[in-house]
């Protein structure tokens, strides 16, 4: 057996068991793929998955047990070489960011700042998804750290801690009638034509369940996964924005929109810090998330990435 089977496999049921997408993901050829399975099966004395003519239907219970074994080899196969790569380059390299936009464009930039400054010869990839895109890549160790206000707290696979509190915002342009209420409500929001995120982005998820929690029918007639498209449509007069407050922070003063905190009416989010559990980390890692808040130790995140403790809290 060997380390190309292992991954022919993992891909395979991450592909949900389509052969043909799994040798385009790996760039190989289907053939080669289901020979590589059928040999490993044949090592192992079990069928790893259960058959329909050529296609595969499922993942034995036999085989859900390699998978574990699989994940666990692939990991450590993947850790060496980080090991290798920090011992031979100390500060040098590249660090991964998966996150979101809002992340992204709006927190960032200073703390990448920094972290350049002190690690001059390490590069910066930032990876920008979905929240659920976001737990993908660090599952595929695309990325060594993801960072984003959904999904990352429900995979079992991964860990995460809480980076920061923050709350939503409703924009308006200057002569719109509502710029002249000081105290919303979700009543008179829900007259309005809204604009905010796409349900998968930015805490929207809690603006819906405000919603429904008073029986009222939103009428959102424009979702954006970017705050700043959000804003022109806003600017453009389409209708009332709903959005993180992280991006009216660099408006300038004075502005042509007018905004208010919505805490009240929406409550508050949590954006956190993600790693693969057992994940090998180099120096300038932990030094990043430390950077982003001083919650996040490199003792912490050792502790949560062996699997020491579970539950952490603002």
């Amino acid at each position: 057996m060997n380390l190309h089977q292992f991954r022919f496999v993992q891909e395979a049921v991450r592909q949900k068991l389509n052969l043909t997408e799994t040798a385009k993901a790996l760039f190989t050829s289907q053939p080669g793929v289901s020979k590589a399975i059928l040999e490993l099966e044949g090592e192992l004395g079990i069928d790893i998955f259960s058959r329909h003519g050529k296609r595969l239907r499922r993942v034995t219970e036999p085989g859900q047990e390699v998978l574990k074994s699989i994940e666990i080899i692939l990991r450590e196969v993947n850790n060496l070489k980080r090991i290798g790569e920090e011992f031979s380059q100390q500060d040098a390299g590249t660090l991964s960011i998966a996150t979101t936009h809002t992340q992204a464009r709006y927190v960032l930039p200073g703390p990448i700042a920094q972290l350049r400054e002190r690690f001059p010869k390490v590069n910066i990839s930032l990876h920008q998804g979905t929240p659920e895109q976001v737990s993908q890549m660090l599952l595929e160790d695309v990325a060594d750290i993801g960072l984003a206000t959904e999904s990352l707290a429900q995979i079992d696979e991964l860990v995460s801690m809480p980076w920061y509190e923050w709350q939503h915002a409703i924009v308006m342009p200057q002569n719109h009638p509502l710029a002249k209420v000081e105290h919303l409500s979700l009543e008179l929001l829900a007259q309005e034509p809204l604009i905010s995120y796409h349900p998968a982005f930015a805490g929207r998820s809690r603006i819906d369940q405000a919603f429904a929690k008073r029986g009222l029918k939103p009428r959102v007639v424009l979702e954006a996964i970017d705050s700043d498209v959000i804003k022109i449509y806003v600017r453009g007069g389409l209708g009332v924005g709903i959005i993180a407050y992280m991006a009216m922070q660099d408006e300038p003063t004075p502005s042509d929109l007018v905004w208010r905190p919505a805490g009240q009416l929406f409550g508050q989010n949590v954006a956190r810090v993600a790693f693969k559990r057992g994940a090998y980390l180099r120096n300038f890692v932990y030094d990043f998330a430390e950077t982003l808040s001083p919650r996040l130790s490199r003792t912490l995140i050792e502790r949560a990435i062996s699997g020491t403790q579970d539950d952490y809290q603002l």
